[in-house]
């Protein structure tokens, strides 16, 4: 359970930006997401594969 506690004069806003960026920290709406359709091991494995290139080249541009 996510807790938030609203600070004396602080804005709404800033409250629920806050609430909203511990929410994404957690990996709840990225899990239900992946959870909605069924995908093979081997599928899994390939996209994570082509994830971890693509992050690796852009690393390698970003020190060049």
């Amino acid at each position: 359970m996510i807790i938030v506690s609203v600070k004396e004069n602080e804005s709404i806003d800033k409250a629920l930006k806050r609430f909203k960026k511990k929410f994404e920290k957690t990996g709840v709406l990225k899990e239900l997401r992946s959870r909605t359709h069924f995908e093979k091991p081997s599928v899994k494995k390939r996209t994570e594969r082509i994830k971890a290139a693509y992050r690796q080249k852009m690393q390698t541009e970003e020190s060049s």
